[in-house]
């Protein structure tokens, strides 16, 4: 996983076809974005930190 822009962060979020689970523990929320049982990308907010994290195939599943 490599840190991926917001923009396509949603564009994967948005699509259809993908399914996502939150996690939240305190102060850690954890998004996740699943294609069938592949870990597509997932968003880390820790605080007042935002990170987004895709596969290394990740453009593929861009709109």
């Amino acid at each position: 996983m490599h840190l991926i822009m917001k923009t396509e962060f949603d564009n994967i979020r948005l699509n259809d076809d993908h399914e996502y689970e939150t996690n939240k523990s305190g102060s850690k929320a954890v998004v996740k974005i699943w294609k069938g049982d592949v870990l597509i990308a997932k968003k880390i907010t820790e605080k007042n930190s935002v990170r987004y994290y895709g596969c290394k195939q990740y453009k593929d599943y861009l709109n």
